[in-house]
Formats: C-alpha cells, sequence, structure tokens
C-alpha cells in the first residue's frame, strides 16, 4: 500500500462527512505537466492513488525527478516522493484512469494518440482542459466520447488556481454521464483535502469553464473603460455562453455553481489571472498574437473565444458581444467600438422564455448521438 500524504487538518475538518471509501490501488496517469496537471498529480497522490505524471519530453521529466519540482509551472511545490514522473514515451498500458491535462488544442491529436501509446479499452479519461476543440469549437468531452463512448469520460471544473489549490484546497467539480467514474474521482480529491462536487452534466460543466475564461478576458479589455462595463462585458458572455449551453442540454445549475460563476470569481479576483491579464494588453493595442508571448503561458481564452463565436453563430445563438471579442481578438475591431457595443447591447427578450418542445426534441436526440457502454476497469493486484 502506497504511502498516502494526509491533507491539512483545516481542509480535512470540513470534509471528514463527505468522506467515502477509498480508491487506494489503482494507477493514475497525468498527461501533460503544465501547473494544472502537475497540481492534480500531486493531489491524486495525496488521495492515495499511484501516481504518474508524464511531461512532453525525458528532459523535462528528468529536470523535475532530480528537483521534485515544476520550476516552470509550478514553483516552490515540492512533489511527493511517491509520485512518479515520466515522459509521455513510457505509454499508458498500466494506467486505470487517465488525466489528460493538455491545451484544448491538443486534444485531437492526444485523443488519437491514446490507444497507440497502450490505452486499455474500459479505461475512465478525465478531460481537464478549460477550452474548446479547433476547428469547429467542439468540448474535449465531447471529442472523447465520440471517440471511446461517453462513459469512459469526465470532465473537471471550478476554481482551482493551482498554486493554491496544492496549498489550501480548490472547490472541484466532476462530470460524467457515468456515476461509477464521478464517484472515484471525487472519493479521491476529497481524501487529499479538497472539496468535489459531483454532476451528471460534464457539457454543462465544461461550457461553465468556457464561459468563465471568455468573461475574464472580456472584462479585462474593458476594465479601464469602467467597472461597470466591465461587468456587462462578463455578464453579457456568460448570457449568450448560456443560450448555447441550455441547446445542448446543460443544466442552469452547472453554469451558476461552481464551475461557472464560482470560477469566474476567482479568475476575476486572482491577481495572476492569464485571461484577465490578456485582456488588458489587448487593451492596451498588444495584437492578440503577441500576448502569450508577454504573459509567459498560453493563454486558453484568446484561442477558445474565436471558436466560441463560430460555435454560437452556428447554433443560431444572437451572440453579439461573444462575437465583438473575437473580432478584438483578431484586430478587426477597435477598442472603443467594442467598449461601445458592451455599453449599448440589449439582449434579447427571449433569453429566459426557456425551450420549445420541438427544441427538447432536438436536444434529446441531440444527447442520445452520444450514448456508448463502458464502465471502470476492475482493480488490478500487481
Amino acid at each position: 500500500m502506497p504511502n498516502v500524504r494526509q491533507p491539512r487538518t483545516a481542509s480535512r475538518s470540513t470534509i471528514t462527512s463527505l468522506v467515502v471509501p477509498n480508491p487506494i490501488g489503482r494507477r493514475a496517469v497525468v498527461v501533460g505537466a503544465g501547473s494544472f496537471g502537475t497540481a492534480i498529480a500531486v493531489l491524486l497522490a495525496r488521495g492515495g492513488l499511484r501516481t504518474t505524471l508524464q511531461t512532453r519530453t525525458e528532459e523535462q521529466a528528468e529536470a523535475m525527478r532530480s528537483s521534485r519540482e515544476n520550476a516552470k509551472y509550478l514553483p516552490g511545490i515540492e512533489l511527493p516522493q511517491e509520485l512518479r514522473i515520466e515522459s509521455v514515451d513510457a505509454g499508458l498500458s498500466r494506467a486505470e484512469i487517465v488525466f489528460l491535462g493538455v491545451p484544448s488544442r491538443a486534444v485531437i491529436e492526444t485523443v488519437a494518440e491514446l490507444e497507440q501509446r497502450g490505452l486499455r479499452r474500459r479505461v475512465p479519461i478525465i478531460a481537464m482542459s478549460k477550452g474548446l476543440v479547433p476547428p469547429d469549437g467542439q468540448l474535449p468531452s465531447r471529442v472523447l466520447a465520440q471517440r471511446f463512448g461517453p462513459l469512459r469520460v469526465a470532465a473537471i471544473g471550478g476554481p482551482a488556481h493551482a498554486q493554491e489549490m496544492v496549498n489550501d484546497g480548490a472547490a472541484l467539480v466532476v462530470a460524467s454521464e457515468n456515476e461509477s467514474v464521478v464517484n472515484l474521482v471525487q472519493q479521491v480529491f476529497l481524501r487529499a483535502g479538497v472539496v468535489c462536487e459531483r454532476t451528471l452534466d460534464p457539457v454543462g460543466v465544461e461550457l461553465g469553464g468556457v464561459a468563465k475564461n471568455a468573461a475574464a478576458l472580456a472584462a479585462g479589455a474593458t476594465e479601464a473603460q469602467g467597472l461597470n462595463a466591465a461587468g456587462a462585458a462578463a455578464g453579457h458572455i456568460f448570457a449568450e455562453v448560456w443560450d448555447y449551453a441550455a441547446r445542448l442540454g446543460a443544466r442552469p445549475q452547472s453554469l451558476l455553481g461552481l464551475a461557472g460563476v464560482g470560477d469566474l470569481v476567482a479568475t476575476a479576483l486572482a491577481p495572476h489571472s492569464r485571461n484577465r491579464r490578456a485582456g488588458e494588453l489587448l487593451a492596451a493595442g498588444v495584437p492578440g498574437h503577441e500576448i502569450p508571448v508577454k504573459v509567459g503561458q498560453a493563454v486558453e481564452a484568446l484561442e477558445t473565444v474565436p471558436l466560441l463565436a463560430r460555435a454560437l453563430a452556428l447554433a443560431g445563438v444572437q451572440a453579439p458581444v461573444t462575437s465583438g471579442l473575437a473580432q478584438l481578438i483578431a484586430g478587426e475591431l477597435p477598442l472603443d467600438e467594442w467598449t461601445q457595443l458592451v455599453r449599448t447591447t440589449v439582449p434579447s427578450r427571449d433569453r429566459w422564455r426557456g425551450q420549445s418542445r420541438r427544441e427538447m426534441t432536438a436536444r434529446l436526440k441531440e444527447q442520445l448521438k452520444f450514448r456508448g457502454t463502458g464502465t471502470l476497469p476492475p482493480e488490478r493486484s500487481d
């Protein structure tokens, strides 16, 4: 049995009554050693899984093994001794649950390689990116569901800045159509001292993360024009994404709860928010393609917003603010016109009327396309 690091007393005391039997003995692999992937790997190891963190290159893996730290993406956090670190070349043949910590733009390429790297049938796959997959703006969980079936797939959301999550906890949400998968993931995070909500609404949870990134970018781009304008920009984005989410069958709670509004507040208040900072740089006249270099990391919203605007348009959703933000990123809309758009847009009065019977039937048919089979893998004794 692995040596399980106990969570801090303050965190543990708030969730003791929720802890359920621990799935110690399963092997978890986190693919992607960015800040969030590394933080999740630390929590999984604390929660009792035999965890491996996979990096892009062997050089990265060796540096992290030697220093027991991810100095580039999660500095100052000591990696547990029980956390195994290797490159993606090591494969996935022994994994019993896989967490994908890759950017959304890399999801299709990564998914295509999972089976080639030895991923076994029935192994659950957890999507962790808060963005949309190019070229059509699909959700990561849906890309995975189309390949592996929805009952093997889950998504993670919620306010969870990596550094704080490791030191002080977070409020995660795990979502899947397979209740066994959400139960397993919730158990592990609860044991690691992190509150974790569960839901059967992966679409709502992922769109909540998409909306919060886009809204944080919009607020940052508008803040210099006034807090009212910044708030209006974020509110418009959220409302437009909710129209889209409702058409896909998402639950209102998912965007109103931890995965949506809760995550937005955390990002808006965070002094190191990449998405808000990117918006501020846009407002300062920095071209969108130069911003990641100035920020020092990829900025998910810069890639997500154009895809989101396209997806909303294809779905027939009226989304003038999201569309305008995409134009601002592309340099096609001046800042003063963007601000004027935010200040003068009046939402459609039909927005909150709900769906007709025809729309609900169409939505159900869309959901049924993603029904599949799959269960958790059996326990392994080796």
